[in-house]
C-alpha cells in the first residue's frame, strides 16, 4: 500500500515506516501529524482525489526539525570585475510515516486529534501579533532655506571670475574634423 501526500508545495510517493525529510512544519518533535491524501492504492483499488482524497488520511509522526547541507551560490558577471558567493541552509523537518488509511472511518478516534496538514500549510497557526506600541510624533519639518549664490571666485591676477565667461568657448580656429555649420557632406 502506499499513498501520495502534498506538504510544502511537493508532492511524495510514501509507504507504512517510511522517514522523509520535508520542508519545515511548526510542530514539535514527537509531535503526530495527519496529511491530506493526493492518491492512495490499498489492495486491488486506488483512489485519486480532486485534489483530495476526502476519506483517506496519512498519520506521520514528526522525529526532527533540522538544518539541510550548505548550498553554495556563486554569481559571476564576466569581464566586469563581478562575484559573489553566498550560503544557504534550508530549513527541513523529518517525519516518519506511521500508517496509511484509505477510510478515515477506521482511524481511530485519539487520531483525529492530531495536527492536520493540508495543502502544504503549515501545521501550528500564527501566533497572534504583539499589540503595537504607539509612534512618536512627527517632527515638524525643517523651513527650506533658499540657496544663496556661489561666492564669486577671485583669480591671482586679482581680477573677477565671471561665469559667463568662463562657459563660453574661445573665439579661434576650430579643432581638426569639426564640422562647418550649413555644410552638407
Amino acid at each position: 500500500m502506499f499513498a501520495v501526500i502534498k506538504t510544502g508545495g511537493k508532492q511524495y510517493v510514501v509507504k507504512e515506516g517510511d522517514i522523509l525529510s520535508i520542508e519545515k512544519l511548526d510542530v514539535e518533535p514527537g509531535q503526530r501529524l495527519l496529511f491530506g491524501v493526493l492518491l492512495v492504492e490499498a489492495d486491488d483499488r486506488t483512489l485519486i482525489g480532486t485534489p483530495l482524497v476526502d476519506t483517506a488520511a496519512v498519520v506521520a509522526e514528526v522525529l526532527k526539525t533540522y538544518k539541510d547541507e550548505k548550498v553554495l551560490v556563486f554569481k559571476k558577471k564576466r569581464r566586469k570585475q563581478y562575484r559573489r558567493t553566498r550560503g544557504h541552509r534550508q530549513l527541513l523537518t523529518e517525519v516518519k510515516i506511521e500508517k496509511i488509511y484509505p477510510d478515515t472511518t477506521s482511524l481511530p478516534a485519539e487520531s483525529l486529534k492530531f495536527e492536520t496538514v493540508k495543502k502544504g500549510a503549515p501545521a501550528a497557526e500564527a501566533p497572534a501579533p504583539a499589540p503595537v506600541k504607539a509612534k512618536r510624533a512627527a517632527k515638524p519639518p525643517k523651513p527650506k532655506v533658499e540657496p544663496e549664490e556661489p561666492p564669486v571666485k577671485v583669480k591671482k591676477g586679482g581680477k573677477p571670475k565671471a561665469k559667463a565667461a568662463a562657459k563660453s568657448a574661445p573665439a579661434g580656429k576650430p579643432k581638426a574634423g569639426a564640422k562647418k555649420a550649413g555644410t552638407p557632406r
